[in-house]
């Protein structure tokens, strides 16, 4: 068995002792490690425990160090002299050089060569990767990509931890603001299983997290298509009634226990509703002469919780997607729990008709299509809104004979007319 030495840098006594052992006629012959100043400075550079591990069979001596602001290291890497040595040259001239690469943190310095990333941040990885860490039993192998947005991807991996289990892998990119909204988002999903162990609340389960050289990493239960890419599919047909009423329910489900929670999604839109199982049958309509369609099972995740927001913690200015937007948010009175109500009712909409209800892009025509729909604002809201460059003598300054009025006009009905 080898015979291991252990000392800080602190430690005078145990450096001594060594040094004096490494002097001696038999630590001559079986230790070639170098002088104890390097070992005095590697030890204030890095403000990490060294190990010495001597060999009592071989001529050769092993050193091992262990960071502890690296996140990546999960145990203790050992390696030769000479190859020491030259990492810590690399290192030293990486530190006083006014590269892009000397301004990095420290975890992206070691990075195996399967830990790229692009000019964006993105990891890169291919299909029939791997994603591991022999220290910290990281063992996933990527199958295909699932999705992308400007957090990242989404990718669809075997855990071989959990026996070959597919599950979500959702990929953040290397970049810090991203990583500070993963954090929030791991603390809103960890509170979801604290509080619904047994998945009740249609809520997506998290089953684990890790960081992977920069890239923030969280494990979901697979889920099938969302209900908007599912309607695209589908060429916009709306869903039957019957499912919309079990899809509607399921989503009012969700938001009760977050509400109950004292959690706020802030944006629930039909891409962040995922069906369980998203296989369907193909049936001909005699109509249209088409075929389409027709999920078969309708349980549904509501998943995405990088914006949630808990009732004490602060509330940004404007939340929610444009087109399930409430219009507190838009006059900038203060938001709260009902405006994931609000953004609940866009959806059903969308669900039963197939198209959305606020089809735009401007918050003057926004506002002009509400009144169309639902009657004009209330008072009490033009009063308190700082947004007094939208109204005029307490009325949406909208001129319906433009092209932008006419546009709301024939696009936009009252929603009485709608329901009948």
């Amino acid at each position: 068995m080898p015979r291991l030495r252990r000392y800080r840098s602190s430690d005078r006594e145990s450096r001594d002792s060594h040094d004096r052992y490494r002097r001696s006629r038999r630590g001559r012959r079986r230790c070639r490690c170098r002088s104890r100043s390097r070992s005095r400075s590697s030890d204030r550079r890095h403000r990490n425990q060294s190990y010495h591990l001597m060999s009592r069979r071989n001529n050769y001596c092993l050193h091992a160090t262990f960071d502890y602001r690296r996140s990546e290291d999960r145990g203790i890497s050992y390696r030769s002299r000479k190859s020491s040595r030259r990492k810590h040259k690399r290192r030293r001239h990486r530190s006083r050089s006014n590269s892009p690469s000397s301004s990095r943190s420290r975890h992206n310095t070691r990075r195996p060569k399967n830990a790229e990333d692009d000019n964006e941040g993105h990891l890169i990885y291919r299909n029939g990767g791997w994603l591991q860490e022999r220290c910290t039993s990281l063992n996933h192998e990527i199958t295909s990509t699932l999705g992308e947005g400007t957090f990242g991807k989404v990718v669809q991996c075997i855990d071989h931890r959990r026996g070959g289990l597919r599950v979500a892998l959702k990929i953040i990119k290397n970049v810090e603001k991203y990583r500070e909204a993963a954090w929030l988002e791991i603390n809103v999903l960890e509170k979801i299983n604290e509080k619904d162990p047994d998945n009740k609340f249609h809520c997506v389960q998290m089953y684990d997290w890790f960081d992977y050289h920069g890239h923030i990493c969280i494990s979901f239960e697979l889920l099938g298509q969302s209900t908007f890419d599912f309607l695209k599919d589908n060429n916009y047909v709306p869903y039957p009634i019957h499912q919309v009423k079990h899809m509607a329910y399921q989503t009012c489900h969700a938001v009760n226990f977050l509400h109950n929670s004292k959690l706020t999604h802030t944006d629930l839109k039909p891409e962040n509703i995922l069906f369980v199982n998203s296989d369907y049958d193909i049936v001909y309509n005699v109509e249209k002469k088409r075929d389409e369609r027709v999920i078969k099972n309708t349980p549904t995740r509501v998943v995405d919780f990088g914006s949630a927001t808990f009732d004490h913690e602060y509330h940004s200015t404007i939340v929610s997607t444009r087109h399930y937007r409430a219009p507190e948010v838009l006059l900038e009175l203060g938001w709260s729990q009902p405006c994931d109500v609000w953004s609940i009712g866009c959806i059903i909409f969308e669900y039963y008709l197939g198209f959305t209800l606020f089809q735009t892009r401007d918050n003057r025509e926004h506002l002009a299509m509400m009144e169309r729909i639902l009657g004009p604002v209330p008072a009490r809201m033009i009063r308190k809104t700082r947004k007094k460059k939208y109204f005029y003598r307490g009325r949406l300054d909208w001129d319906e004979n433009s092209s932008a009025g006419r546009y709301v006009r024939e696009n936009c009905k009252p929603l009485k007319v709608r329901v009948r």
